[in-house]
């Protein structure tokens, strides 16, 4: 289902709790709401509808990959960089890394591993951000 973007500074500054199987709704949630953003985001988190779950979706060139519980495991090559986020107005300014290696669980529950780089990693980085409370 399409949800309404959140736009409240102070919900979107708490970090969210795990992810459970329950869950799994706010993944397809996130799918329909992105591609209903589509032209203007490329990546949500669970928070972004209204959900402090650690849930978040990131297109990786093809395809829209959603992951439960992500954790970063590894990052090189810090750059500074400019980004906009449909929960905010105008853009701002944010470190991220070139090369970034996430474990999540997918939309069947089972444990992945996932190698990104460039602008994929950015987008990764930025939703990841967004379950920390952390918002640029």
């Amino acid at each position: 289902m399409v949800k309404t973007i959140v736009k409240d500074v102070f919900f979107l500054g708490q970090k969210s709790a795990p992810a459970t199987k329950d869950d799994i709704q706010v993944g397809r949630d996130l799918m329909d709401t992105l591609e209903a953003n589509r032209q203007a985001c490329v990546g949500m988190a669970a928070n972004m509808i209204g959900v402090k779950k650690r849930v978040i979706i990131v297109n990786v060139g093809f395809v829209d990959v959603v992951m439960f519980n992500p954790v970063l495991v590894s990052k090189d090559t810090p750059y500074e960089t400019e980004e906009g986020c449909l929960s905010l107005a105008g853009v701002r300014k944010a470190t991220r890394y070139e090369n970034i290696e996430v474990k999540y669980l997918d939309m069947n529950w089972q444990p992945q591993k996932l190698k990104l780089s460039g602008w994929p990693a950015q987008i990764c980085q930025h939703e990841l951000d967004h379950l920390e409370g952390i918002v640029i």
